[in-house]
């Protein structure tokens, strides 16, 4: 239980939502805002208007997927009003609270480090990646079949990058029926891709192998889908880039060859957010019992 436990949570999308509820549902005293717009009620939160008082007395302030942008600007649909975090926010946090998100702009990270406040960001750890990975890929493939005129079952598919969203998309795709390559780095990715039943090469070959794909997933958030890979893609192909954004696909060259290539990242909160949402509320709750029951040791 999380009985006595301060939260301020700030602004985001319906994933938020479950976190909320996973809370208090924990009995945290937690404290919202950027939920003006709601019109259901949030059984248990305090909503709150967004203002300095609110940071004070908190012992974990969560923000959305992504924190904040490059001016501090917090993303909330469920409010018009805009949040923006700055130095006198912070400066009235408690010095144990620890700021939660999925993943963070340097902005919050100089705040965060400027005021020496542990920053957590949810989507580098493996057990919420691993979990996201099956509505991210689930999501893909809804938009490969909106975007197709053949079935998945037969295609030829290229995933690129092993990781933990590469590893469940081709995994995917080969259970239903596609011939599936993919794109690793290492060694010990090229055994266990060959192991699965996966046709695995290095992505420093990558120009080689892609003369005859259907469709091309990537989950590298560098540049590697470049125009003279592009160049050497069937027409019919359709890319389909998973990486954070800007993705790793020269879209300006695929639209210039007439080439369907689409930026997808953030799936789980755009296909499944009632899930996503709960992946990161089960994640979070553990999170701050960890950190409640470690400060009260002492550590």
């Amino acid at each position: 239980m999380l009985t006595g436990v301060q939260v301020l949570l700030l602004g985001g999308d319906a994933r938020q939502l479950e976190v909320i509820r996973k809370l208090t549902e924990l009995d945290a005293s937690v404290t919202v805002s950027g939920f003006d717009g709601l019109h259901s009620s949030l059984d248990g939160a305090v909503q709150a208007e967004f203002e300095e008082q609110l940071f004070e007395s908190v012992d974990a302030l969560l923000l959305p997927a992504v924190g904040t942008d490059d001016q501090g600007i917090i993303h909330a649909v469920f409010s018009d009003r805009q949040m923006q975090v700055t130095d006198s926010h912070f400066s009235k946090l408690p010095k144990h609270c620890t700021v939660y998100t999925g993943m963070a702009k340097p902005y919050l990270r100089q705040l965060c480090e400027q005021y020496t406040l542990s920053l957590v960001e949810l989507f580098d750890r493996d057990d919420v990646a691993i979990y996201n990975s099956i509505p991210t890929a689930e999501g893909a493939l809804m938009m490969a079949i909106q975007n197709t005129d053949i079935t998945i079952h037969g295609s030829s598919s290229m995933v690129l990058g092993f990781g933990r969203t590469g590893f469940t998309m081709a995994r995917t795709l080969k259970g239903l029926g596609s011939k599936v390559k993919v794109g690793v780095r290492r060694s010990e990715q090229f055994a266990r891709a060959s192991e699965m039943g996966f046709e695995p090469f290095y992505i420093s070959n990558l120009l080689q192998h892609v003369s005859n794909i259907d469709l091309l997933f990537n989950t590298i958030p560098t540049m590697i889908v470049t125009a003279q890979i592009i160049a050497n893609l069937p027409s019919r192909a359709v890319i389909i880039d998973l990486a954070s954004k800007p993705g790793g696909t020269d879209f300006r060259f695929a639209e210039k060859r007439g080439i369907k290539a689409l930026l997808a990242p953030g799936l789980p909160g755009i296909v499944a957010p009632k899930t996503a949402g709960r992946i990161m509320a089960d994640c979070l709750s553990q999170l701050i019992l960890d950190d409640t029951i470690k400060r009260g040791n002492g550590i």
